[in-house]
């Protein structure tokens, strides 16, 4: 009986991940493949459950749907702030901007339009409300 992958599996595997269109936005098919460790968030939960069951040799593409991928865009998570609150710095539409919450925790921005007032800032994953492609090709199971 060949080896499976199961949930908390240490596999080493090749991944691609992709937009609908082909566009690549990760992959290491050219590069050093990847060890992981799931169940160890090293992976979006979704993607995990799709190795389960995968065998080393074997190579699948999967489709996302964006809940199960980086999750839907939510409207909610694009704010208004105002340029008091903000570094006193060159500020330019497209950029990332990372700001600390009052816990300490830190996260990122994506400032989408910048006045002299305020910059509206996203929030959301950049790939929030995408289908993905998800490539991968097992190659062993540790």
């Amino acid at each position: 009986m060949s080896q499976t992958i199961d949930a908390n599996s240490l596999v080493t595997l090749h991944y691609r991940i992709s937009l609908p269109n082909g566009q690549p936005l990760i992959s290491t098919f050219n590069a050093t493949p990847a060890t992981l460790q799931l169940g160890a968030g090293e992976m979006l939960p979704a993607m995990e459950k799709l190795l389960v069951g995968l065998v080393p040799g074997s190579r699948h593409i999967f489709e996302l749907e964006p809940e199960n991928a980086f999750g839907p865009h939510r409207a909610e998570l694009i704010e208004r702030v105002k340029r008091e609150h903000m570094p006193d710095e060159d500020i330019e539409a497209m950029s990332i901007m990372e700001f600390t919450a009052p816990d300490g925790s830190r996260y990122s921005g994506l400032v989408r339009e910048v006045d002299d007032q305020s910059a509206l800032i996203d929030f959301n994953h950049p790939l929030a409300g995408k289908h993905i492609h998800f490539e991968v090709e097992v190659i062993g199971i540790l």
